[in-house]
């Protein structure tokens, strides 16, 4: 057994290391990024400005020796403007193609929300397909390929709500809360002097190597059925025993929801430095894996019910399966 084999998390805890240079706090976040990139996902950020949403990605990005790209979404983007679009060239009379900002490997799409529908279908469409049809060509985008939409959650002028349908296509939904008092005094000291510079530790190739890694994870069925329970639980909470919150949803997780959090949930043992899934990993991406996946009813909106509560009380509700890997762990 080789030593990436062994220790498969030392390489992201490096990784995790050169970006804390320039990132103070927010552990919960850069954890959920890096799951997504070794999952294959993509993440959905929601706080308020100012929480070093768009310099968490970009020195990821710098870390993996990635292409970065920002777009601030604004009510008169077109379609285009993201994927790219075909230019008559008078000289050749010829069209050339003019591939978008979407072509490379980490997307910030900052505000998302504030675009209109057909601009959020645009990059909802090349999150799933990984690929981009212009004219009668298909180009596919970059490997790795990851997008963080961020949410201003204190603003509604102006905005579009991401449809529950393609907010399910999101792998999680991430919280992103002020930081503690400490940190926000260290965030400051640092706004003194001048930032520093986010090296390269882990090159994409390897970042393939790792990706691949995840994929042969052992999940359990034991694992599978509990992540299933949960999501059925987001459906009926009646048939868990939770009258009360069963008014409060309109609609739980859709398969998309197990599916998700199994695989998070691998990423999640590969960084913890297993190579099998325990119910805990399960357990502990649950809501972010399957907040936004929930509508609520009225009833919710009009006594300020939130996803999160519904969600504290079926977790809390569905047992955690009992599992022994020590076979697996000495595979």
């Amino acid at each position: 057994m080789n030593s990436d084999n062994h220790s498969p998390n030392k390489p992201m805890e490096q990784l995790l290391y050169e970006v804390k240079k320039v990132i103070v706090g927010q552990d919960h976040l850069l954890e959920r990024l890096l799951i997504a990139l070794l999952a294959r996902g993509h993440v959905l950020v929601e706080g308020v400005p100012g929480l070093a949403k768009t310099m968490t990605i970009k020195s990821i990005a710098q870390a993996i020796g990635g292409q970065f790209q920002r777009i601030q979404f604004t009510p008169d983007l077109v379609p285009a403007d993201l994927i790219g679009t075909r230019i008559y060239n008078q000289k050749t009379g010829d069209f050339n193609t003019s591939l978008g900002p979407v072509f490379t490997n980490l997307l910030l799409a900052d505000e998302i929300n504030r675009a209109p529908a057909k601009v959020q279908s645009a990059l909802l469409e090349v999150m799933q397909e990984r690929q981009v049809t212009i004219g009668r060509d298909t180009h596919k985008v970059p490997n790795p390929f990851l997008v963080m939409a961020t949410q201003n959650p204190i603003e509604s002028e102006g905005t579009y709500p991401l449809p529950e349908a393609q907010v399910d296509r999101f792998l999680m939904k991430v919280i992103v809360g002020y930081p503690e008092t400490g940190e926000e005094v260290a965030v400051v000291q640092r706004s003194l002097v001048p930032a520093a510079t986010v090296q390269q530790v882990l090159p994409i190739e390897k970042l393939h190597h790792y990706q691949g890694l995840t994929r042969q994870v052992y999940v359990d069925r034991a694992v599978s059925e509990y992540a299933v329970r949960l999501a059925n639980a987001t459906r009926h909470p009646d048939r868990v025993g939770l009258a009360k919150q069963a008014d409060y949803v309109a609609y739980g997780a859709s398969p998309r929801g197990p599916i998700s959090l199994v695989h998070a949930a691998r990423a999640l043992a590969l960084l913890r430095g297993r190579r099998y899934v325990l119910p805990q990993d399960v357990y502990d991406l649950a809501r972010d894996v399957l907040r936004h996946r929930m509508v609520l009813s009225y009833q919710a909106l009009a006594e300020g019910v939130t996803a999160d509560r519904v969600l504290d009380a079926v977790i809390a509700s569905v047992q955690l399966p009992r599992i022994d890997f020590a076979d697996e762990a000495t595979a």
